[in-house]
């Protein structure tokens, strides 16, 4: 017996619609293997309504005080918690990951992010107003961008949309958002929750493939293009952009380096990392997937790791024992398992190394030893639930391996001595260094990365200020 699909649809100038062609794409729960929802496969018509739609609303959006802004944010926050449930509903249909984990890890970042930026809207700083001419007054004013393209990734659906629409709209900017079109469901229902609280056209989704993506970069309309994504999608993105000169926020891959000296507490760092890196099965750009160990405790760190992977669940999204649920997709099941199976000979895989089950795309908490630092899975980003290990000499050495991928998003440092702990964190070439810990996020401080990792910060007053420009206003005194 057949089940009916549920019909997901785009959000535009304030109403639901089908793609203005009629296509569609299946989503599919990846708990289950199985379609759930219908979703538009917007194309180009779509995209110019979209745009439509938010060029037109911005002047009034623009326009309005930050505490307008301010009092709209708050309210979606409040709606965001009276919804929760519907909201995490959504989410782990999207990407099968555990009910309360999602309740627990997710609703309230989200929730405190959007109100942190609602805040944001009212404390903008700048230089202030001074004679730096004699007869003349400089003041400086920091004003929206305009309308943003924005798309979101599958890993994080749900609160990559906050980090994209929050800080956006909160500057007085409108937008057009893209979610995966492996993990539309909770954006769609964000737009919903947002519809009844924001002027019609501010805030837009359209859901779609690549295709669609490189059309709403490409459009006219955008005064900016923002992406959390893979590299190959941010070297498009901006390469796409740079034909008419967008503005272009990036957070793209990472490959976070561990390094763990002789001083630590083993038991209690294998806790610490193993849950940083098998959270959400690894599918996390700051996942703690290069551990870098000292050799004087290489061997005990590897077989408490290996243990821990052993003692780490995966499985239904129900099932409260777990500490992830699936890969996002079969082609990212595909690419994981693909990294296990070219391993070199020198490499041991401790733990795991398997797919879990015939129903879904799960795969076994991994660790691999005995690496070298250019292997592939050492070099590239893996975006599952594998830790790999390296053993190290000095502390020389354990910088050079850290910094030695073309990723530099985060990284952490686990040592007891505070001098050495400050050497690293200034040699660390990342926008993240976390002593002790890894993977914490707070909205006050920023995220993102260097080099292939992207440019830009999410969350923070830095990321509210991605989404302003600068305008210099000079006026005479003898006027």
């Amino acid at each position: 017996m057949s089940t009916e699909l549920r019909r997901l649809r785009n959000y535009i100038d304030g109403e639901f619609r089908d793609a203005a062609d009629g296509r569609t794409t299946e989503v599919v729960n990846p708990a289950t293997g199985e379609a759930y929802a219908t979703a538009p496969l917007s194309g180009q018509a779509d995209v110019d309504a979209a745009m439509a739609a938010a060029a037109a609303a911005f002047p009034g959006w623009r326009d309005t005080t930050p505490a307008e802004r301010q009092k709209a944010l708050l309210k979606i926050a409040d709606a965001f918690e009276e919804r929760a449930e519907e909201l995490i509903a959504a989410e782990v249909e999207n990407t099968g990951k555990p009910i309360g984990l999602t309740r627990s890890e997710e609703i309230p970042p989200m929730v405190d992010q959007i109100r942190f930026f609602a805040g944001a809207a009212r404390m903008l700083e700048g230089r202030s107003a001074g004679e730096y001419m004699e007869g003349l007054t400089s003041i400086v004013r920091r004003e929206p961008v305009g309308v943003c393209a924005q798309v979101a990734p599958w890993n994080y659906p749900m609160m990559m949309a906050v980090w994209k629409f929050a800080p956006a709209i909160a500057a007085g900017n409108t937008v057009v958002l893209k979610p995966s079109d492996t993990t539309p469901a909770s954006t769609v229902l964000i737009a919903e929750i947002t519809g009844s609280i924001l002027p019609k056209g501010v805030f837009n989704v359209i859901c779609g493939d690549r295709e669609t993506g490189r059309l709403m970069v490409e459009h006219p309309t955008p005064a900016m293009a923002s992406i959390t994504g893979s590299v190959r999608a941010g070297m498009s993105v901006a390469e796409s952009a740079s034909k008419d000169l967008k503005r272009v926020h990036l957070e793209l891959g990472g490959k976070a380096p561990v390094v763990v000296f002789e001083d630590v507490d083993i038991p209690k760092a294998v806790e610490d990392i193993s849950m940083a890196g098998f959270f959400n099965a690894g599918q996390d750009c700051t996942a703690a997937t290069r551990v870098l160990v000292h050799e004087s405790i290489h061997d005990e760190f590897v077989a408490a790791l290996a243990k821990a992977a052993s003692e780490t669940k995966t499985g239904q999204p129900d099932d409260e024992d777990v500490l992830f649920g699936p890969l996002n997709n079969p082609n990212q099941l595909k690419q994981v398992a693909g990294f296990i199976e070219r391993l070199p000979a020198h490499a041991k895989v401790e733990a795991g190394g398997h797919q879990v089950g015939e129903r879904g795309y799960f795969y076994a908490p991994t660790v691999v030893s005995g690496l070298k630092q250019d292997d592939e899975i050492i070099q590239k980003e893996v975006f599952g639930p594998v830790i790999t290990v390296q053993s190290f000499t000095d502390e020389d050495q354990a910088v050079q391996w850290a910094n030695g991928v073309e990723y530099a998003l985060a990284s952490s440092v686990w040592t007891k001595d505070h001098g050495r702990a400050m050497r690293m964190s200034k040699k660390l070439d990342f926008g993240c260094v976390w002593i002790n810990t890894h993977i914490p996020l707070v909205a006050e401080m920023p995220h993102g990365g260097f080099k292939k990792s992207g440019y830009g910060k999410d969350l923070s007053a830095y990321g509210f200020e991605d989404y302003t420009r600068i305008k210099h206003v000079m006026t005479s005194l003898d006027a």
